[in-house]
C-alpha cells in the first residue's frame, strides 16, 4: 500500500464555528445630490444638481431632484431615492386633498409644516432624504424651511443640504448671513446675486464632491410664479 506524502497534501485545519450568524438589514440607499436654496424680500431660489448616483456608479445624469408643489411652493430632496419618490408621491396627493376640500391652494408655511408632520409620522423608519421646502408666505417674501430626518424644520433664509451640504454651508454663511464680519451692511441680497452665489457655490462643491455634479436645475420663485433655468457642471 503507497504511503501519501505529508507534503502533497496539505492538512486544512477545520475553522468552522457554530457561533451565530448577523444578518444585517440595509433598506436605505445613499444616492447623493444637494441642494440650495437662497431667500429674498419677494423671491426664493432653489437649486439643485442632476447626478444621480451609488457609490462610483452613475445612474443618471439628467434627474431633476426639485419637485413643484404649486405655483409659489417647491421641494427639493436628495439622498434615497426611492424614499424621495414616496414622499413627494404622499406629499403630491395631501396638497390636491387640501385644494379640493378647501377650495384653494395650501400655503407655504401651511405644506411645510404638513411635511414635518408626514416626516414625524415616519419617526421610527424614517425617510433617509434631506428635505428643503421653499416658497413665498402669505406676506410674500421669500422663505426657506429645512428638517432633519424625524421633521424638525427650521426656518431660514438660506440652507444648503445633501451630500455637499457640510461643505457649501460655511459658505453661505459667509457670503449671505454675514456671520462673524465687521463693518459690513446687512442689505437685502438681490436675485442676481443670490443667482450667482448659487452657480458659485454648486460650482465649489462639484470640485470636492463626487455625488455631486453634472449641471443644476434652478427654480425661481416670485409672485408671477416659478421660473426654471439650468446650469451646467463639470461632468467627471
Amino acid at each position: 500500500m503507497a504511503m501519501v506524502s505529508s507534503e502533497s497534501t496539505p492538512y486544512f485545519p477545520d475553522y468552522g464555528t457554530t457561533a451565530p450568524r448577523t444578518h444585517h438589514f440595509r433598506p436605505y440607499a445613499e444616492n447623493g445630490g444637494s441642494v440650495v436654496a437662497i431667500a429674498g424680500n419677494d423671491f426664493v431660489v432653489i437649486g439643485a444638481d442632476t447626478r444621480l448616483s451609488a457609490g462610483f456608479s452613475i445612474y443618471t445624469r439628467e434627474q431633476t431632484k426639485l419637485f413643484p408643489l404649486s405655483k409659489t411652493t417647491v421641494l427639493g430632496c436628495s439622498g434615497c431615492w426611492c424614499d424621495t419618490l414616496t414622499l413627494t408621491r404622499i406629499l403630491s396627493a395631501r396638497m390636491q386633498m387640501y385644494e379640493q376640500e378647501h377650495n384653494k391652494i395650501m400655503s407655504t408655511p401651511a405644506a411645510a409644516q404638513m411635511l414635518s408632520t408626514m416626516l414625524y409620522y415616519k419617526r421610527f423608519f424614517p425617510y433617509y432624504i434631506a428635505n428643503i421646502l421653499v416658497g413665498l408666505d402669505t406676506d410674500g417674501k421669500g422663505c426657506v424651511f429645512s428638517y432633519d430626518p424625524i421633521g424638525h424644520c427650521e426656518k431660514s433664509t438660506y440652507r444648503a443640504g445633501g451630500s455637499a451640504g457640510a461643505l457649501l454651508q460655511p459658505l453661505l454663511d459667509n457670503q449671505i448671513g454675514l456671520k462673524n464680519m465687521l463693518n459690513v451692511k446687512d442689505d437685502p441680497i438681490s436675485l442676481e446675486r443670490a443667482l450667482a452665489i448659487l452657480k458659485d457655490v454648486f460650482i465649489s462643491a462639484a470640485e470636492r464632491d463626487i455625488f455631486t455634479g453634472d449641471s443644476i436645475d434652478i427654480n425661481i420663485i416670485t409672485k408671477d410664479g416659478v421660473k426654471k433655468d439650468s446650469f451646467e457642471l463639470r461632468k467627471d
